[in-house]
């Protein structure tokens, strides 16, 4: 009879549910499009909204900005920032504003209100979810990502999506390819310093072990009890 390896279980938190239904459930008019995109990032929670948060460094995983410098604000909610476009793209600048950021929810919400490009009433939001995973060192982290959008002059509803969610999904795979180095190198980075501190203490103890048992008389020359054959004096 053949053995089937359990799979590990990965188990989302009871709010995850909710929060999608309250953050991701697009509101469109007649004139507009959107979608989501999900990606799973095996890399802990806190690192990958280290990352997001930023808002005055979208470039540090988002391929397509070539520089960002905020117009007004320091990074928290209300401010306005001038991203400049690689070239290639049918766009140069986006003047975006960040609307909100929770950090205790992870929370992240922006409007495109200016610049030159074609997203015209662009607004995302971009939630992240933990997911637990049995035997694993750390957790996997669900990022959310959706967006409303004009649809684009000449070009269908299909179409726009499509050009959307080409960007965003670039952007959500270097995020992930970026955050799961970095909790690879300082997951083997604790691992060594823990494997250091293990053998100071294993030294440490045998030091004292040894101090405790290296009791030598002066007459007899004994060393734990055990004769050595010196006498002293003689």
């Amino acid at each position: 009879m053949p053995y089937n390896r359990p799979s590990k279980e990965l188990q989302r938190h009871p709010k995850t549910g909710a929060m999608k239904n309250q953050y991701h459930t697009l509101q469109l008019s007649s004139n507009q499009c959107g979608s989501s995109l999900v990606q799973t990032i095996d890399a802990p929670l806190p690192l990958v909204w280290s990352i997001i948060r930023r808002f005055d460094n979208p470039q540090a995983y988002k391929l397509f900005v070539k520089s960002c410098k905020l117009r007004s604000g320091n990074g928290g909610i209300g401010s306005v920032r001038e991203v400049m476009v690689v070239s290639g793209l049918p766009a140069a600048t986006s003047t975006e504003r960040l609307d909100k950021l929770d950090d205790e929810c992870h929370v992240m919400m922006i409007s495109i209100i200016g610049g030159d490009h074609r997203l015209v009433n662009y607004r995302s939001t971009t939630t992240l979810h933990e997911i637990s995973e049995e035997g694993k060192n750390w957790g996997k982290t669900e990022v959310v990502e959706s967006y409303v959008v004009d649809v684009l002059a000449g070009s269908s509803k299909e179409d726009t999506c499509c050009f959307a969610n080409m960007i965003i999904g670039c952007n959500l795979r270097s995020l992930a390819r970026i955050t799961e180095k970095m909790a690879k190198f300082h997951f083997e980075k604790l691992q060594t310093e823990l494997a250091t501190q293990t053998i100071f203490i294993c030294l440490e103890i045998v030091e004292d072990i040894i101090e405790a048992q290296i009791q030598t008389s002066p007459e007899t020359g004994s060393i734990g009890g055990w004769d050595v054959g010196v006498e002293w004096g003689a």
